[in-house]
C-alpha cells in the first residue's frame, strides 16, 4: 500500500490522525495533515483504509499492491 494525501483539500478534521495515529498526523498552525509513513506495515492498512473512507474532504489517496 502506498499513501498519499492532498494538503489543498485537506479541512483539518482529523478524524485520521484520531484513526490511525501512527500513519498521519497535523499540523499545529493550521490542522493541515502530515503523512508520517508513505508505505505503512501490513498491520496498519485496515486503519488507514477507513481512515480515507471517513475524511470528508477526500483528501487521502491510496494505491494498493506490491
Amino acid at each position: 500500500m502506498k499513501i498519499s494525501v492532498d494538503e489543498e483539500k485537506c479541512c483539518g478534521a482529523g478524524q485520521c490522525v484520531m484513526i490511525a495515529p501512527e500513519v498521519f498526523d497535523q499540523r499545529e498552525e493550521d490542522g493541515i495533515v502530515v503523512l508520517l509513513d508513505e508505505a505503512p506495515p501490513h498491520d496498519q492498512h485496515e486503519a488507514v483504509r477507513e481512515s480515507a473512507d471517513v475524511c470528508p474532504a477526500a483528501a487521502i489517496h491510496l494505491s494498493e499492491g506490491a
